[in-house]
């Protein structure tokens, strides 16, 4: 007996050694339920070897070990996923959450129709968002945060232009590309040449507003007030002075206000002295405040209220109420637009948020997809230079904000449309 068990145990190592170098000989001692063969490549690469993670300029680049048949069927549909993170900056509490929060809303919606659709070949995207609350100091520590610990590919944000002009320095020296959605100021996309901004600027957009409502208006005098310590609201006001003075229209009064000031009676108090046609106002979520105050000083309904695209928020239209009824804005989009990728995103936010989009909402959502399109054209090994180098290509991309393009200083190039507060709702001027 001890004679047959020794010779069963040679034997057995015997089959054993044998099998191994078949095995080293790249012979398969038992048949196996093959990968489709496209796949056979990935699919061998992954059963050797676990999952790896390899980081480099913001991406991270993962492949799954194969687990089951099923597994590498879905894993080879794909191929290997680099996963990409975008910072996204937004003002999303203070009194300037009215913008941030639509923005953040879109921003995941497209980023979720992207990534579903695997509309980037090899990229999966991953937002990094951050509250700027609004403020220079905190879209600073935002940017510094995302480029320096999230080592992110690219930053869209912030939502306005006061903290775009404190935090882009940050993005363009340290060579990340930085998307504004919402910062219409002079003199952003100046900060460098890793700075884009798909919305339209006030210089974009005030001279056909002034034109638009003197032909509609009549306009020959009007009376201007704005806030004077903020990039946005000064920058309106350049435009705007320009902009009358072009067309010819008398500024009867000048009025000008700080961040803190709630109370502008004083301000309007001299501006109804002047008998003017219409008011400007330059301002962000005060604006509201100042309609409705105008009203409540006796300033009658027919002294039209003009404004920049602070007032483009239907928050104005919900907080101004009755006040802002007649209030024409300039605007770089409009619900009624009929084209495709519009009609498209319109029922997509609704469906998801079981709420109406707002021009906020429809810049930051056509910012993920220029964004996305970009790293198409870059390739999957996109990283911080090449992806700045496929920004300034995009050209004739459709969008809900219209055929959109950069021009090449980086400023959006698409149509503006003038806006009217009809009803409670914005309506194209006509």
């Amino acid at each position: 007996m001890a004679r047959h068990i020794r010779w069963t145990s040679l034997g057995v190592l015997a089959l054993i050694l044998t099998g191994l170098m078949l095995t080293a000989c790249g012979a398969a001692s038992t048949p196996t339920t093959a990968p489709p063969p496209a796949a056979t490549g990935a699919a061998t690469g992954a059963a050797t070897r676990a999952a790896t993670t390899a980081v480099s300029g913001g991406a991270a680049t993962t492949t799954a070990p194969r687990a089951t048949t099923a597994a590498v069927g879905s894993a080879v549909a794909g191929g290997p996923t680099k996963d990409v993170k975008v910072g996204v900056v937004l003002s999303l509490t203070g009194d300037s959450q009215i913008y941030g929060s639509p923005q953040r809303q879109a921003v995941q919606l497209a980023v979720d129709e992207i990534n579903a659709a695997g509309a980037i070949p090899g990229i999966k995207l991953v937002p990094a968002f951050e509250d700027d609350a609004g403020t220079k100091d905190r879209g600073i520590t935002a940017f510094e945060k995302l480029i320096k610990t999230d080592n992110v590919t690219a930053i869209i944000g912030p939502t306005l232009s006061n903290t775009a002009v404190a935090a882009f320095p940050v993005a363009q020296q340290a060579g990340v590309p930085s998307l504004g959605v919402s910062t219409t100021a002079n003199g952003i996309v100046e900060i460098g040449d890793y700075i884009f901004r798909d919305s339209l600027a006030e210089a974009q957009v005030i001279p056909t507003t002034i034109k638009t409502a003197k032909e509609k208006l009549g306009l020959k005098k009007v009376a201007i007030i704005y806030g004077i310590d903020n990039a946005f609201t000064k920058a309106g006001y350049d435009v705007f002075k320009k902009a009358c003075d072009d067309n010819g229209i008398q500024i009867a009064s000048t009025q000008t206000y700080t961040a803190t000031d709630t109370d502008y009676s004083a301000q309007l108090t001299a501006i109804k002295g002047t008998n003017p046609d219409a008011i400007i106002v330059s301002a962000l979520a005060e604006g509201a405040n100042i309609a409705k105050q105008a009203r409540e000083l006796g300033i009658d309904a027919k002294v039209t209220i003009i404004g920049g695209n602070g007032l483009n928020s239907p928050a104005y239209i919900r907080n101004s109420g009755p006040a802002g009824e007649g209030t024409i804005v300039g605007a770089a989009w409009n619900s009624t637009n009929d084209n495709a990728a519009n009609q498209k995103f319109i029922a997509a936010y609704k469906a998801k948020y079981n709420a109406d989009p707002d021009q906020f909402a429809a810049q930051a959502y056509t910012g993920v997809y220029i964004l996305a399109e970009a790293m198409k054209n870059a390739g999957p090994n996109v990283d911080r230079k090449t992806l700045r180098d496929a920004l300034a290509g995009i050209k004739g991309l459709a969008t809900p904000l219209g055929t959109f393009s950069f021009q090449a200083d980086r400023n959006a190039d698409h149509p503006p449309v003038v806006q009217v507060v009809k009803g409670g709702k914005f309506e194209v001027l006509k």
